[in-house]
């Protein structure tokens, strides 16, 4: 006769709840920052990674003779990207475990963003006039510093037209 140990494992999640709830916290990251919307910036996710889109959009233009897109926007969209890649790394133990508070991010009531400290662009090339990718990695983050590298890219992944590297003040954690 054998005897198993019941094993009292908590049933895992439907996957349409986890992505529901991973959709809703990255939307009320990107909604939290009106700047993100007025360049246009959107978000792809897959798993943990995300993939920022800078849609192409005639505002974006620096120089009308080249064209070419402006140094600002592109500076902003790295940054953007670092920020939001930041603050989804810090979300996402809790996101995961079920303890964030979806109801409170939907109500905007968003953790604070990490501050920047320093951030540094690195013009590789001229953007065209089309949509631009980005990814953000972040290098080390711990409880009062982080540590982010972008990288951003037109039509291929392997050509680079922009890359930064920034450090972060991070929020403190409320207890």
């Amino acid at each position: 006769m054998s005897t198993t140990p019941s094993v009292n494992r908590r049933r895992p999640e439907p996957v349409q709840q986890i992505k529901q709830r991973r959709d809703v916290a990255l939307n009320a990251l990107v909604q939290g920052v009106p700047y993100i919307q007025f360049l246009g910036v959107e978000f792809d996710r897959r798993g943990d990674e995300l993939t920022a889109i800078l849609r192409f959009d005639d505002k974006l233009i620096g120089n009308p003779i080249l064209p070419a897109l402006h140094g600002g926007a592109i500076g902003a969209f790295l940054e953007i990207t670092a920020i939001i890649e930041l603050s989804w790394s810090l979300l996402w133990k809790d996101m995961e475990t079920g303890v964030l508070d979806l109801s409170t991010l939907e109500a905007g009531n968003l953790p604070r963003l990490p501050k920047t400290i320093d951030f540094t662009v690195d013009y590789l090339r001229s953007g065209l006039p089309r949509d631009a990718y980005a990814r953000a990695r972040v290098a080390r983050s711990g409880r009062r510093y982080a540590s982010v590298n972008v990288e951003a890219w037109q039509d291929n992944r392997t050509r680079l037209f922009a890359q930064a590297n920034g450090h972060f003040l991070m929020p403190e954690k409320a207890e």
